[in-house]
């Protein structure tokens, strides 16, 4: 441990949650693959998957809370919208964090490789929500929502990442949600996966001290940053830098998988 170990998790922290406040996610997408290679990278010791995932799970948790309490004024945050896939995705996310110790670092990956891959096809899909419609009037399937986000939530536990960056594509392409409501409704639903998924890594004893805390300390402070810019971009801006986040990771992650 010396203070350039540090800085760098707080950079990784900080990049990450500034882009997680400004799309609706937990930042794990972006984070995931900054701690699994930019350590090493800079000669510093590479953490495991496991251990990725699990400082993943605990930055998720304080991002999100914070990205949250950014969105709460304006009406974006739909509670019917995230009551009915959060109550589903936090005992996903439960047991696929817990399970996830049984699972060796190969599979965690390819499960993590596979979501961004789906994602990333998701986010070129047409999307049919009208973006202009009134935001406290909003309809949508409550069953099929919930039992996506269950499956949502299983998935992402694993790998520790609160399934946002799924979650998001979903809400868009199959509920038909507003993208301004998806975004802030999706800090609110991978804030409450995140305690199942924290609380199951937890319990599988993979979490690491130092790197949580520094993680922490910076996603509390660009979470917010990221939350304001949102509300000025253009809802199109936000969906395009989502999916070039997706694509990007779908292909670092495959490459190495493949190579």
């Amino acid at each position: 441990m010396d203070i350039g170990w540090i800085i760098t998790l707080f950079v990784i922290g900080f990049v990450g949650s500034l882009i997680s406040g400004m799309v609706g996610i937990g930042g794990s997408i972006i984070k995931y693959p900054m701690l699994l290679y930019i350590p090493p990278a800079l000669g510093f010791l590479a953490f495991t998957a496991q251990e990725v995932s699990a400082i993943s799970a605990v930055q998720v948790f304080f991002a999100t809370l914070a990205g949250m309490f950014a969105f709460r004024k304006g009406g974006y945050i739909n509670k019917s919208l995230v009551l009915s896939m959060g109550i589903a995705i936090v005992v996903g996310s439960f047991a696929g964090g817990y399970g996830s110790k049984f699972l060796p670092d190969d599979v965690i990956n390819l499960v993590y490789a596979i979501l961004a891959l789906v994602a990333g096809i998701m986010m070129f899909l047409p999307k049919k929500a009208n973006e202009d419609a009134d935001y406290t009037k909003l309809q949508f399937n409550k069953p099929l929502a919930a039992i996506l986000a269950a499956v949502i939530g299983i998935l992402s536990g694993i790998v520790g990442a609160a399934g946002a960056f799924i979650t998001v594509p979903v809400m868009l392409v199959i509920l038909k949600i507003p993208t301004r409501v998806a975004i802030a409704s999706s800090l609110a639903i991978t804030f409450i996966s995140s305690i199942g998924s924290t609380v199951g890594k937890f319990m599988g004893g993979h979490m690491l001290l130092i790197p949580s805390i520094v993680m922490v300390i910076a996603s509390t402070i660009a979470s917010p940053i990221g939350a304001k810019i949102s509300k000025k971009l253009n809802t199109k801006v936000l969906q395009w830098i989502l999916a070039a986040l997706i694509v990007a990771t779908v292909i670092k992650i495959w490459i190495d998988i493949l190579t």
